[in-house]
């Protein structure tokens, strides 16, 4: 099946940094997503952004109001999709708790997975997969948006 090239998967530190800098890069990127694509999620990746969102390192940045926001939000504007056995099984990443999101990409033949994680970054080309930095991302001429 082709990749749908409105799909994309957004890995946690993106949707994070986004809230932390409203206008940065990685911020462009998810206004994007959110405006001209479809965010792909899994519960494997809400689980670790809502996970991670609630560290307490991020107390003196981000109000509980903002945090609630930011997750009823993205679940409500995003894809949903179930990972198959076969594809949950598959070793990609170099750090194995990285492959969530490859694994959410593949399930719901998503084009795009935007991270600013090395390990996922270095992963080989992934059938019509692409895995690109925010900047990456945002410099593709197909990107949505």
């Amino acid at each position: 099946m082709k990749a749908d090239p409105k799909r994309v998967v957004v890995d946690t530190n993106v949707w994070i940094s986004a809230a932390l800098s409203p206008s940065g890069t990685p911020a462009q990127v998810v206004r994007r997503v959110l405006a001209s694509a479809i965010p792909v999620l899994s519960e494997p990746t809400f689980a670790e952004l809502e996970h991670r969102l609630w560290l307490p390192k991020f107390d003196r940045y981000l109000s509980i109001e903002v945090r609630h926001a930011v997750l009823h939000d993205l679940s409500a504007a995003g894809h949903w999709t179930e990972i198959p056995p076969d594809i949950g099984s598959r070793k990609h990443c170099r750090d194995a708790d990285d492959d969530k999101f490859i694994h959410a990409a593949l399930a719901a033949n998503a084009a795009w997975l935007v991270t600013g994680d090395r390990d996922l970054l270095a992963v080989p080309a992934i059938a019509q997969l692409q895995i690109l930095s925010p900047s990456d991302a945002l410099n593709q001429p197909n990107f949505p948006g």
